[in-house]
């Protein structure tokens, strides 16, 4: 589905709750997640687009933990967009080193890459398929 006008990329804030709800993989401190800053939302036409959620590994490296692009509007550089405008911020808050991963069998792998992420590792944890770490020199 094609955006027209302005994509807009912020913080997400409380009036965000309700369609955050959506990220299956939060189990528990969406509020708390909210208040620390660490959700962004994207919107464009008064509609939400996605939004991408991290934290810090090693409580020293921002770490993109989910990037989510609603399905209507994937695959049109959207998820590029939301994750450039968020390390945009992270560059300017002085952070060198930014970090996410994907399962080796997700095809989310190859859109890291592409956006300039390296291998930097893996973790192989029972029953699961292997867990690509990827980093970026800012």
């Amino acid at each position: 589905m094609e955006i027209s006008g302005k994509i807009i990329v912020r913080p997400a804030n409380l009036q965000d709750e309700d369609y955050l709800k959506g990220d299956l993989h939060l189990k528990t401190g969406l509020d708390r997640k909210i208040a620390a800053g660490e959700i962004y939302v994207m919107l464009g036409n008064d509609l939400y687009l996605g939004w991408l959620r991290f934290n810090y590994f090693w409580d020293a490296i921002p770490f993109i933990n989910l990037l989510q692009i609603e399905k209507a509007y994937r695959r049109n550089g959207l998820g590029r967009k939301l994750v450039q405008s968020w390390e945009e911020v992270m560059r300017a808050e002085g952070w060198k080193l930014l970090m996410t991963s994907s399962l080796a069998d997700e095809s989310a792998q190859h859109f890291w890459r592409k956006i300039g992420y390296l291998d930097s590792g893996a973790l192989l944890l029972p029953r699961e398929p292997l867990e690509i770490i990827f980093q970026k020199e800012l």
